[in-house]
């Protein structure tokens, strides 16, 4: 494609920008609704897309040129996904109109008010990964929002990106929202040429695991970039925690107890670093390492935690950690732990290691809980929770990018 013709698309995804901005909330969720039923009914041609995208993608994984991680997120067949993408629609849908909403307002003089109020951004450029539902997600947040969106997913998921995107498409035709409010580009040099548009891109959003990519997009563009990279996520058991609970959120943040979650360690919610207060290794470590096993993950464990497993511990699930261990997202059923002799040294740790995504304690101790909260720079930062509810989808926004 020439480097015209990018810049006719980017100058198109302005125009329909354009008129979305004085598109109606009607409007909008008329399309909202027209794309869901569009994806239902093309829900045959989409799987077979997927499945064609992981049979080529399996090849790939077997060559060692594909991470097994990178291939489940692939996946729009298993479980629940493809409903719970439908549902995000709706979800979205319900949310209240963000646009021209007025956040302030002050009489500046007789006959002079001043206003704010909220509008929508202009055309984004969102880079992601291997999950193909992404594509949807990111049309409803759009067009809810009243904004035009160029698309770049994983060249792994191609097929199926085409296939729900084709639907998209169709579904618009029929809606007052320009077609050219939502475009796919599907190679590299498409996004490089882009990234040079600032006139008529307002906003780059990588969304992914890598952060290489990211700091690329951040070093090669002019325009404002909303980076969401590397989710290394932590769970820290205090000295005042209940085993029982610790067990049920430290393996839950790991490897999932829920049903559309299970096997898949993959998802940048999943905590990869376990930190353990000092005074409760006597009681805690063994059971917790043995319910991480029983789920068959491979721990990272620390000189003092290792000192403390019987002999009669797999070997082949238990690893000595090296420093390197607590600056790797696994995305796999992989954990690193580390001992901390209070929750100052584990607050500490978090925000030297972590990517500020999601971060749990498991205390009983309300002044202990309150300064992990208040300390933790992430943005979210739970309490007695799994670190797996991180999700737009559970918080009842139907979907979120980054």
């Amino acid at each position: 494609m020439s480097e015209n013709s990018h810049v006719q698309n980017a100058i198109n995804a302005r125009e329909a920008s354009n008129k979305l901005q004085y598109l109606n909330a009607t409007d909008r969720s008329l399309a909202l609704n027209k794309i869901k039923v569009a994806l239902e009914n093309n829900k045959h041609e989409i799987f077979k897309a997927n499945q064609q995208d992981k049979q080529n993608a399996d090849k790939l994984v077997k060559a060692g040129t594909l991470s097994a991680a990178l291939f489940k997120r692939l996946d729009l067949e298993s479980g629940d996904k493809f409903a719970n993408m439908l549902q995000g629609i709706s979800d979205i849908d319900r949310l209240p109109d963000p646009i021209e909403q007025i956040t302030y307002s002050s009489k500046l003089d007789e006959g002079l008010e001043l206003y704010r109020v909220t509008c929508p951004v202009g055309v984004l450029l969102v880079i992601f990964e291997a999950r193909p539902e992404v594509v949807v997600n990111i049309t409803a947040l759009a067009i809810k929002s009243g904004n035009a969106a160029i698309l770049k997913g994983g060249k792994e998921s191609n097929l199926t990106l085409t296939a729900l995107f084709s639907a998209i498409q169709s579904a618009l035709n029929d809606t007052a929202i320009p077609p050219n409010a939502i475009q796919l580009v599907k190679t590299r040099d498409e996004i490089e040429n882009l990234l040079d548009l600032d006139k008529y891109i307002d906003l780059v959003v990588p969304r992914g695991s890598n952060s290489l990519k990211l700091k690329y997009i951040l070093y090669n563009s002019r325009i404002p970039v909303l980076g969401h990279a590397d989710g290394l996520c932590t769970v820290y058991v205090d000295k005042d925690s209940d085993l029982d609970k610790a067990i049920r959120v430290v393996v839950d943040s790991k490897a999932s107890l829920i049903k559309i979650m299970i096997n898949y360690p993959a998802a940048c919610n999943a905590s990869e670093t376990l930190l353990i207060h000092r005074s409760v290794l006597s009681s805690h470590l063994l059971p917790i390492v043995t319910a991480l096993q029983n789920n068959n993950v491979l721990l990272h464990l620390d000189q003092e935690s290792l000192s403390l497993l019987p002999s009669s511990y797999d070997a082949s699930r238990i690893q000595s950690c090296v420093p390197e261990d607590f600056d790797t997202e696994f995305l796999d059923l992989e954990m690193a732990v580390k001992v901390v002799s209070d929750v100052e040294e584990a607050i500490q740790h978090i925000n030297s290691h972590g990517s500020k995504h999601t971060d749990a304690i498991v205390t009983e101790n309300e002044t202990v809980a309150k300064r992990f909260m208040q300390g933790v720079d992430a943005a979210g930062v739970y309490w007695n929770a799994s670190t797996r509810f991180a999700d737009g989808f559970r918080y009842g926004f139907g979907a979120e990018v980054g």
